[in-house]
């Protein structure tokens, strides 16, 4: 086995998720999904392909009125993006992953701003690069970026930057000047950005096109950008594994090539439903991201009330990360949750050293009662501990 592989960390997630998986009494809050099911129109699209018979392989590149749709959606809420710069993926993590193949060899430098879900950390560690982090900082209970601390990590021997905004864990989100800034800084150096914006329309701030600050909105065509997008959290389709690529037009036909050497190409059916998705999305997305921030105003405000948490609101995304004064070991913290309050989060130590004492909530909740009596499991066993 190669050593790269040797010393990749498994999910502490997973570990905490396969502890309590199967049990009833454990309210489950630990995976980036939303416990409600697919739209019926997205499902019914996929069903009536397969009723159709398309179960054979498609483009590589996926197909074309897919990637035509991804186009327009992208154009409608960002400058215009050609379909030759769109390419379909099996998921986001695909994705994200088949930029790390086509850029990054082994030795080079990335650059990671962290804490951020560990497949972004890993990706480049599994092409051999030398994967450098560089830490956000919490400020009463905010995770908070040093801007001129990390342009200066950013360097001519830096391959490749990664940044994943809004943020998963942590909420936090860069400004468009704040982008615009490191986008100057990486064409001075050189440097591919592979921005992970998956999280984009789930934001909670007032905007004019309904999602978060995007590199697209300061990027030219030619630009060394990546940018890496889902269905799985905008369109309630986690399992359905599609995602999709902006990337300049030189990349597209590599990424091709090495979507044969990966998976060959997304399944039709998966593709169909993600037409339907896009159709209907003035339907779907609004109404996952209002409810959305009723689960968030609903949950934060619970936490921060209970005493020795710390928590802000976060802007983006669908977590809660929060610290509990006194519990620095968050993965023993996440384990005894489950088996002794029959609460399930994920560990911040998932994330990134720096969090290591810090927790995460998922408050993609259909019922947002669930959500309360989370709350209540944790202040008992909090008191159960003090007492």
């Amino acid at each position: 086995m190669r050593q790269a592989i040797e010393r990749l960390q498994g999910s502490l997630i997973r570990e905490i998720a396969n502890a309590g998986i199967g049990r009833p009494d454990v309210l489950a809050f630990w995976f980036g999904e939303s416990d409600e099911v697919t739209p019926d129109v997205i499902r019914r699209a996929a069903i009536e392909s397969l009723e159709r018979g398309e179960t054979f392989y498609s483009h590589n590149l996926g197909l074309p009125e897919l990637r035509e749709g991804l186009a327009a959606y992208t154009s409608s809420l960002h400058p215009p993006v050609d379909a030759g710069r769109v390419v379909v993926t099996s998921g986001g993590v695909n994705g994200l992953m088949l930029a790390a193949q086509a850029l990054v060899d082994a030795g080079d430098e990335v650059v990671v701003v962290t804490p951020v879900w560990p497949n972004l950390v890993a990706q480049p560690a599994i092409m051999g690069a030398s994967v450098r982090c560089f830490a956000l900082k919490p400020v009463a209970g905010a995770w908070t970026l040093d801007m001129d601390a990390l342009l200066g990590a950013v360097t001519q021997r830096t391959r490749m930057l990664v940044v994943n905004a809004p943020n998963n864990p942590t909420g936090w989100t860069l400004t468009r000047a704040e982008q615009q800034r490191l986008l100057d800084h990486c064409r001075a150096t050189g440097t591919w950005l592979l921005a992970d914006e998956v999280y984009e329309r789930l934001y909670f701030e007032p905007t004019d096109n309904g999602c978060a600050p995007s590199f697209l909105d300061v990027a030219s065509p030619h630009d060394r950008l990546v940018v890496a997008h889902s269905f799985s959290k905008s369109f309630l389709m986690t399992g359905w594994r599609l995602g999709w690529l902006v990337v300049p037009a030189t990349l597209t036909d590599a990424i091709g090539k090495l979507i044969e050497f990966n998976t060959s190409c997304a399944s039709v059916f998966t593709q169909r439903a993600a037409l339907a998705a896009l159709a209907h999305r003035e339907e779907i997305t609004p109404a996952i991201v209002a409810h959305l921030k009723t689960c968030r105003d609903t949950l934060v405000p619970l936490l921060a009330a209970v005493p020795g948490v710390q928590v802000a609101v976060p802007r983006g995304g669908m977590y809660a990360f929060f610290r509990i004064d006194g519990f620095e070991d968050s993965l023993a913290v996440a384990k005894r949750l489950v088996t002794e309050a029959g609460l399930g989060l994920a560990p911040g130590a998932a994330f990134a050293p720096e969090s290591a004492g810090w927790l995460r909530w998922c408050f993609a909740a259909k019922d947002t009662s669930r959500l309360v009596e989370g709350v209540r499991r944790l202040r008992a066993w909090l008191r159960s501990e003090v007492a």
